[in-house]
């Protein structure tokens, strides 16, 4: 299948973006990986201005406990403090179903506000219905500081940013180009072990498919950040940069790969595959900005637990 769309002006901006940055001095670039979720976090800042961003933080979770720790996030705290970093954004590639967000927390001791795509919208709707959430629980994207549209442009201090979406994944994903880098959360991962999967609620395998090859026509040396890493077979260290031009070889997408057969193999790998241990807890705390449910009569909160639902 293919289609004939129209010139897309925000790819176009972000092109040029990324060529003229890579003349100026690169953006800084910090990332602290957890094993336990398998999840990148960035950090990044204007090497100048020491203006910064927090991409995709996590905030530890045992689940047979049901209790919460800050062991990561306490890190990156460590690491903006003694970096001299001014925080004026925690964003949030999308609202991830493998890991609790710690951008309050991180807000709380650092400042920033906290972002995400408009189209978390969506995602609270479809989660709202599915734990069962009460009027208490609003669907209009209040519990974030900013709601990015496609194409967004800001700045950490004289570095561009530019705001991707890139639906399929979930509705609500978004890519992040930084100057001359590309923060592209849950579409592609390494370029030996694939993509992201595109069965969760309100997740599209064509529109994945279409996501990633409007990343895919970024320049070639563009820097590519993920958000996660499994190690493929046969690789023993973990990994999560890379670049547009390695992309383009991506084993699930490649060039050359129809929506059609991408559609394909997708689904029938999705098939396979079971649900994140920490989808449940997750994405009750991700929709709320990254916040717990609020505390009952008894002072504690409660995560709720839908049976034979997903």
């Amino acid at each position: 299948m293919t289609h004939n769309n129209p010139p897309d002006p925000h790819l176009a901006q972000a092109t040029r973006q990324i060529l003229k940055a890579r003349q100026s001095p690169r953006l800084e670039v910090k990332t602290f990986f957890d094993e336990a979720t398998f999840t990148a976090s960035h950090v990044v800042h204007d090497p100048a201005t020491r203006r910064g961003a927090v991409i995709d933080c996590v905030l530890d979770f045992d689940t047979a406990a049901g209790r919460t720790t800050t062991v990561s996030a306490d890190a990156i705290i460590a690491y903006i403090r003694a970096t001299g970093i001014t925080l004026d954004w925690l964003l949030e590639t999308h609202a991830h179903a493998d890991h609790l967000s710690a951008a309050p927390y991180i807000q709380q001791h650092c400042g920033g506000q906290i972002a995400i795509g408009r189209g978390i919208l969506t995602v609270q709707n479809v989660f709202g219905k599915i734990f069962n959430l009460g009027d208490e629980f609003t669907r209009d994207g209040s519990q974030f500081g900013h709601l990015f549209d496609d194409g967004a442009a800001f700045a950490l201090g004289g570095i561009p940013v530019i705001a991707l979406h890139v639906p399929g994944h979930t509705p609500a994903d978004m890519a992040y180009i930084i100057g001359e880098a590309a923060f592209i959360g849950d579409t592609m991962f390494m370029p030996d072990y694939g993509t992201a999967r595109a069965d969760f609620p309100g997740g599209d395998a064509r529109q994945l498919y279409r996501s990633i090859r409007r990343l895919l026509t970024l320049p070639a040396a563009t820097r590519v950040f993920l958000c996660h890493d499994y190690k493929a077979p046969g690789r023993d260290t973990y990994a999560w940069e890379t670049t547009i031009e390695a992309e383009r070889g991506n084993v699930h997408i490649q060039d050359g790969v129809s929506e059609d057969a991408f559609h394909a193999m997708r689904t029938a790998r999705d098939a396979t595959l079971g649900m994140p241990k920490l989808i449940l807890p997750s994405v009750q705390v991700n929709i709320r900005g990254g916040r717990l449910p609020p505390p009952e009569d008894n002072g504690t909160s409660y995560l709720k637990l839908p049976l034979n639902l997903l």
